[in-house]
């Protein structure tokens, strides 16, 4: 009865093959829409993750005021390298210790110029920041000390200036100060949080307080946490020695954030999975729609096949038996939107994760959950016009015109 029924209804809807298709475009929007947007939500949180662990497990920032981020030190006292110094000292849970102060400027080199980040750190930057020389060497901690001209430049900088040139050994200037160029950063490309990592130049941190800034200020303190140590005790005594240091009584707030790498880690792909789930949510409200122009077209067709519904009613079939086959239309149409809506799913999730350069992460359950929910869509939406079919009297059914 069941694959008679199934037979019957595939025979319909190829009988009206523009009006089944336009009947399943919403279904086929719905599931496309709900598939792509996890797709591209599970990739982008994916490269967050990747992006922080990119950083090392162990990195840790301590920065000036209650909250990190540009503007957010208000009238908390900056920093100073003696801060960082203790740090390193009296710490002995941390392995390197990297202060550091930025500024925006102009770099020019011959008749070339190009609006960057100039940071102001030590050596154990790059050991802290996991940022690696791809060309030239970086600066030494004898350098650092005494404060000479010498610069490392990220790939971007090398771009606008250089081009394919070399630039190891060549001189760039920044506002009053020239200084070499001794080394390439290895290329890094946009972070989390859209910032083009690769547009920055490091100096040594005393050249960038005399020659550039004018202050002895340290805008934020960089922390490499030993392997096996726990981040959270860090965190703890590197908290109490700010305080001491800050003179901050037993009743008065920090002025200063110590914040874990695997916070801000928790924090944005938190977000970023609270805004998958949301959009996801309104994409599948464009599947009840599909469901209910799926309930306006069964209808239609009930009203359609009035005399033929009459015609086997009164030769002895059984409601059961039109409601079956009715509903099966429903469910058929529901269904094959569904499959249609992943393959669409599948080809534009690849083109936007290019497009957006983001991982391409396939959700399988989400995909079957699209699946079966279509087909849900098919049979909760089908089964009212199934049973008014069911239900027609054979003699008014044989005098409908």
């Amino acid at each position: 009865m069941l694959a008679n029924a199934l037979l019957l209804g595939l025979r319909e809807l190829r009988r009206n093959v523009m009006r089944s298709f336009l009947t399943m475009l919403g279904i086929i929007i719905g599931v496309a829409a709900v598939i792509i947007l996890v797709t591209l939500g599970g990739g982008a949180t994916k490269q967050v993750t990747e992006q922080i662990s990119s950083l090392g497990s162990n990195l840790m920032m301590v920065a000036p005021g209650k909250r990190m981020g540009p503007g957010q030190a208000g009238s908390a006292p900056p920093f100073k390298l003696a801060d960082a110094e203790a740090i390193a000292r009296d710490v002995p849970s941390v392995q390197a210790v990297a202060p550091t102060a930025s500024r925006a400027t102009t770099a020019i080199y011959a008749n070339e110029n190009w609006s960057s980040t100039v940071t102001g750190t030590t050596d154990q930057y790059f050991i802290v920041s996991n940022r690696h020389i791809a060309e030239g060497r970086a600066f030494t901690a004898a350098e650092v000390r005494v404060g000479i001209a010498n610069c490392v430049i990220g790939e971007t900088v090398r771009n606008k200036l250089f081009g394919s040139q070399d630039p190891i050994g060549s001189k760039i200037r920044l506002g009053n100060l020239s200084c070499e160029v001794v080394g390439l950063l290895e290329a890094k490309g946009q972070s989390t949080m859209g910032m083009d990592q690769d547009d920055i130049i490091v100096v040594p941190l005393r050249t960038f307080q005399r020659r550039i800034a004018g202050n002895e200020d340290v805008g934020l303190i960089q922390v490499s946490v030993k392997d096996g140590v726990s981040t959270e005790k860090a965190k703890q005594e590197i908290g109490r020695l700010m305080r001491v240091r800050r003179h901050l009584s037993s009743n008065e707030d920090d002025n200063f954030t110590v914040m874990d790498l695997k916070e801000i880690s928790t924090m944005l792909t938190g977000t970023t999975r609270v805004l998958t789930g949301l959009l996801g949510a309104v994409a599948a409200v464009s599947l009840l729609v599909g469901g209910i122009g799926i309930m306006n077209i069964m209808l239609v067709s009930v009203t359609e096949r009035t005399r033929e519904i009459g015609t086997r009613l009164a030769i002895g079939a059984l409601e059961r038996e039109v409601l079956l086959q009715f509903l099966v239309e429903s469910v058929v149409l529901s269904s094959f939107g569904g499959l249609l809506g992943i393959l669409f799913a599948l080809g534009a999730s690849y083109a936007l994760a290019g497009l957006l350069q983001v991982p391409l992460v396939f959700n399988v359950p989400i995909i079957l959950i699209a699946v079966l929910f279509s087909g849900a869509i098919g049979v909760i939406f089908g089964y009212f016009p199934a049973r008014k079919a069911a239900r027609l009297d054979p003699i008014e059914a044989l005098r409908h015109e």
